[in-house]
């Protein structure tokens, strides 16, 4: 039992030892480069308060600008002086101002039958009317209220200057000072010298520390010019230069004095630090070597390792974690205690928990490092080890749903690094409650994250909010305004692609539209076109059968139910072609033909029409053949429905270009020509069954040919375009060619 308490005890101790050792070495690398100075009046915090000093002696003893001659040097500039006189807003403007704020009040004392009250009132509006008036008119006017209110600012910054006056009390029993202006040469100082003694010397002999130091003379004026008020240039430049000369500390100063006690305390911290920092390094060599050397440690802590092990090692790690900050909280502590503390001696109760409290936990982050570090020499091993770590086994049971949520990977990493970030900070508030630098290091982290991040959440929020909203209206068919797309994200992106649905409602909407107008005129054309020949034939033969009828009109009668028969029967024919086309129901006899003799043969088809018309054909063609895999009967067809509508809508007297080119592999044949009906530009509406440019229907034709020549070159993989321009219509078929 006694063997067991000994080891104990030299565990015990060894971790004290580091810790103290620890501690010390860590105060060292805090206190080091400040205690290295030779003495508190070396550093930075003494310059500090020695720059404040000779910021009050400036202001107080060697500038001797008073508030009277601060006054006498204002000046007005015309700048000031508008500023002053439109600082409420143009004339008219401060005159509506100044009616607004009387008038309701005279208007109440009318109602009250207070007469005289109403009277002093409309007298006082006047008389500032007046004024503001007057400032419109005169610069003189305005001078004097200008220099007022300077006079007024320079009076509250002396007034200032007086509370300031305590302030350099403080300082003044403290420091010597020796100036000299180097302009006119005057002394300031309150050093007292002999006859025979330079400053130099009396400085050297009577003051613990003294330095050379230089000030702008210029500094008292610039700040009241830059603060306060814009003064004569002349007075500034008569007190240019500066003053130079030494700032010191008496040697008979008592110890009661602020800055003697600081350097006395400074050598005590000096002395402090160095024997701390000393006896820890041999702290931490006497630990590692015992720690080494101890059987007592080294079975403790094979005693309790596969205890250990046993736990997941992500909880593993949090361990760790915590132990090494409360080890670093703790060595801070036990810094504060043996470096700040001014009486050690009344605290060594605290300071031995606070230590006994650092060893513990060091001892702990240093034994868990080690487990740790036996389990990760092995690679297999660590595979193992990972594979059982509560967060492995978790992503198991949550892999499907992070698959989805990663199937917009913007949406997922986005949402992955907010929640590390708000559990990050929920994790974070543990450390407000070691020391108070790290709570004020967790405010600032909340503030300058952690809002942010909330009004992003919000804004994220919100926009998620209006596309829903969006999609609801959609859903119930009021299609609204667009979503604005803000930035590259998936919402972002979410609203581009509503916002082109909802275009593609409207186009679709628009298509139906057009779908059921053009429906309609396809059934009023058909009707119009089968019945016009129907009810000539029924009207003629009804006659004929009546009896009473010559022998010329039979004849005419005859001609006209044959002609209304075969005009019936193109009708008929062409429909029937056009629904094979659509339904595909057609073959084609596809082989090597020449489109120019093919388009030869058209136009001599046509030729006595053309010769009747009052149109100019000009047709430009290749001289070498044109090879194409086509079936020409039904290539011939399409150059006939052209031709045959240039003849029937062309205007009279205009010409007519037909073109047959060679171009990139293919043949592209394009027909212009002046149309006498007015087109609308809606060419892609040509094409469709029964659609004609004459709208009135009186010409002759099925008002299929461009349907049908539109099918004919489809099945020949080929391409067929209409454009308008105006009047101008053009076909244009393209048409691969043979190699």
């Amino acid at each position: 039992m006694d063997t067991r308490w000994k080891n104990r005890f030299i565990i015990a101790m060894i971790m004290v030892l580091f810790a103290f050792g620890a501690s010390g070495v860590l105060s060292v690398l805090i206190n080091g480069r400040e205690y290295a100075n030779p003495d508190y009046f070396h550093t930075g915090e003494f310059r500090s308060e020695m720059d404040q000093y000779a910021g009050y002696l400036e202001l107080f003893e060697l500038n001797n600008v008073t508030i009277e001659k601060a006054k006498e040097a204002i000046e007005v500039t015309e700048e000031e002086i508008n500023e002053h006189r439109y600082r409420y807003g143009t004339l008219p403007e401060q005159i509506d101002n100044i009616r607004n704020q009387y008038e309701p009040r005279i208007q109440e004392a009318k109602d009250i039958e207070n007469n005289e009250f109403a009277k002093a009132l409309t007298d006082q509006m006047n008389k500032r009317i007046d004024d503001i008036t007057r400032n419109f008119e005169s610069d003189e006017h305005v001078r004097p209220k200008v220099v007022k209110e300077k006079e007024e600012k320079l009076e509250q910054f002396f007034k200032e200057k007086e509370q300031m006056s305590d302030q350099y009390d403080f300082y003044k029993d403290s420091f010597t000072y020796y100036f000299e202006d180097t302009a006119s040469g005057e002394v300031y100082t309150n050093l007292t010298l002999s006859k025979n003694e330079s400053p130099d010397e009396v400085m050297e002999k009577e003051m613990l520390y003294h330095t050379d130091y230089t000030m702008d003379k210029n500094y008292f004026l610039h700040y009241i010019m830059g603060e306060y008020v814009e003064l004569d240039q002349a007075l500034v430049e008569s007190q240019s230069g500066s003053f130079r000369g030494k700032i010191g500390l008496a040697k008979n100063l008592p110890d009661s004095n602020m800055f003697i006690d600081q350097n006395n305390h400074f050598k005590q911290k000096q002395i402090v630090l160095l024997i701390y920092g000393g006896s820890a390094v041999l702290a931490v060599i006497a630990a590692l070597i015992a720690g080494r050397k101890s059987k007592a440690l080294s079975a403790e802590i094979k005693r309790w390792e596969p205890l250990y092990n046993k736990m997941p090692i992500d909880l593993r790690i949090t361990f760790l974690g915590l132990s090494a900050m409360g080890s670093i909280l703790a060595l801070f502590l036990v810094n504060d205690f043996l470096i700040d503390s001014y009486n050690i001696l009344s605290r060594v109760m605290e300071l031995i928990i606070v230590l006994l409290g650092a060893s513990v936990l060091c001892g702990l982050t240093i034994v868990q490092l080690k487990y740790i570090a036996g389990e990760c020499k092995d690679l297999e091993n660590v595979k193992s080890v990972l594979k059982k770590s509560m967060i492995y086994r978790a992503a198991g049971g949550l892999k499907t749903s992070l698959q989805e949520a990663f199937l917009n990977r913007s949406t997922g990493t986005q949402l992955f690094v907010v929640l590390l970030i708000i559990f990050g900070m929920g994790m974070g508030s543990i450390i407000m409650f070691f020391h108070p630098v790290l709570a004020l290091f967790y405010v600032m982290v909340i503030a300058f994250a952690g809002v942010p991040l909330v009004m992003a959440l919000i804004r994220r929020v919100g926009y998620f909010n209006r596309i829903i909203e969006t999609a609801n209206d959609l859903a119930s068919g009021h299609m609204g305004q667009d979503l604005p797309v803000k930035g590259k994200g998936v919402l972002a992106s979410l609203a581009g692609n509503m916002n082109v649905l909802k275009q593609g409602v409207k186009t679709s909407l628009s298509e139906q539209a057009k779908s059921e107008r053009l429906k309609t005129e396809l059934i009023t054309n058909v009707s119009h076109d089968l019945r016009t020949p129907l009810t000539s034939i029924i009207t003629y033969t009804e006659l004929l059968k009546s009896g009473d009828v010559s022998g010329d009109d039979r004849s005419a009668y005859l001609e006209i139910i044959g002609r209304k028969s075969k005009r019936l029967k193109v009708l008929i024919d062409d429909l029937f072609e056009v629904s094979k086309m659509a339904t595909g129901n057609i073959e084609l006899r596809k082989e090597r033909v020449d489109l120019v003799q093919l388009l030869q043969q058209a136009l001599a088809e046509h030729d006595n029409a053309i010769r009747e018309s009052n149109l100019q054909f000009r047709v430009t063609k290749p001289d070498h053949p044109a090879i194409a895999n086509v079936d020409g009967q039904k290539l011939w067809r399409v150059f006939d429905n052209l031709i045959g509508n240039i003849l029937k809508y062309s205007l009279e007297h205009s010409r007519v270009y037909i073109a047959l080119a060679k171009v990139k592999g293919q043949a592209v044949i394009t027909f212009k020509n002046v149309s006498k009906y007015e087109l609308d530009d809606q060419s892609e509406e040509l094409y469709e069954r029964f659609k004609r440019g004459d709208k009135s229907r009186h010409t002759d034709g099925s008002g299929l040919g461009l349907a049908i020549a539109k099918s004919i070159i489809d099945l020949h993989e080929g391409n067929l375009e209409i454009d308008t321009d105006g009047d101008l219509f053009k076909v244009s078929i393209s048409l691969k060619l043979e190699e």
